[in-house]
């Protein structure tokens, strides 16, 4: 899994932590590009600011905990 940059704090909109590699590896649960969860990628279009950078959050816990 490649590890993505935590975004800079930003006024506007989240962006979304897509690197266009969407695969899911069956062995975390995880996409291999953006380290979400199925869930959070289908909820993201829908979610507000609040809810990304949670994820964003826990995107960078999955990847300190697995580098």
């Amino acid at each position: 899994m490649t590890r993505i940059p935590f975004p800079p704090e930003e006024g506007g909109t989240v962006p979304s932590p897509c690197i266009n590699v969407c695969r899911m590896n069956p062995q975390t649960g995880l996409c291999e590009g953006c380290w979400r969860t199925i869930d959070e990628i289908v909820m993201w279009g829908t979610a507000d600011n609040d809810k990304k950078k949670a994820v964003w959050a826990e995107i960078e816990r999955r990847q300190q905990a697995l580098f």
